[in-house]
């Protein structure tokens, strides 16, 4: 290819595309809006703390029944090599048993670490969310009443 055939086709291309800018966003209404329900784009975006605290309240819960339910598979299993010397099965049984047991405990620590976690990141976003609110608030929009 020449060098004039690439600086044509060049050309030709730079002829198509323009250089104004475009956002991928819902198309402007009077004033500038976005369309949102108060006329500023309010109501597009939300954050609720409910999804987080919901999801540690189940993490408490969790932690809290596997504990017990550790708790009562090893009274459960009391006394169980009592009167069963010699039975081939009490090592698998007593095997099982620990297995559960170190199986129950691992959930149990995992939702003990996990719920104050989720509930930190419950207070972060609401947080985040009032100072890019009060972020927001400040800013002057031609036409537009502050508190609107």
């Amino acid at each position: 290819m020449a060098w004039e055939e690439w600086e044509q086709l060049k050309a030709v291309a730079a002829e198509r595309h323009t250089t104004q800018m475009q956002l991928n966003q819902l198309p402007a209404g009077p004033g500038g809006s976005t369309g949102g329900t108060d006329g500023g784009g309010a109501g597009i975006l939300k954050h609720s703390h409910g999804p987080w605290t919901r999801a540690a309240g189940t993490a408490d819960d969790l932690r809290t029944s596997t504990g017990r339910s550790k708790t009562e598979l090893s009274s459960a299993h009391a006394g169980v090599g009592d009167g069963s010397v010699g039975l081939a099965s009490l090592g698998v049984l007593k095997s099982v048993l620990a297995s559960w047991e170190r199986r129950l405990g691992a959930v149990r620590d995992e939702c003990d670490a996990l719920g104050p976690k989720l509930c930190r990141v419950a207070r972060d976003m609401g947080e985040v969310d009032v100072k890019v609110g009060a972020n927001a608030d400040s800013v002057k929009v031609a036409g537009r009443v502050k508190g609107e």
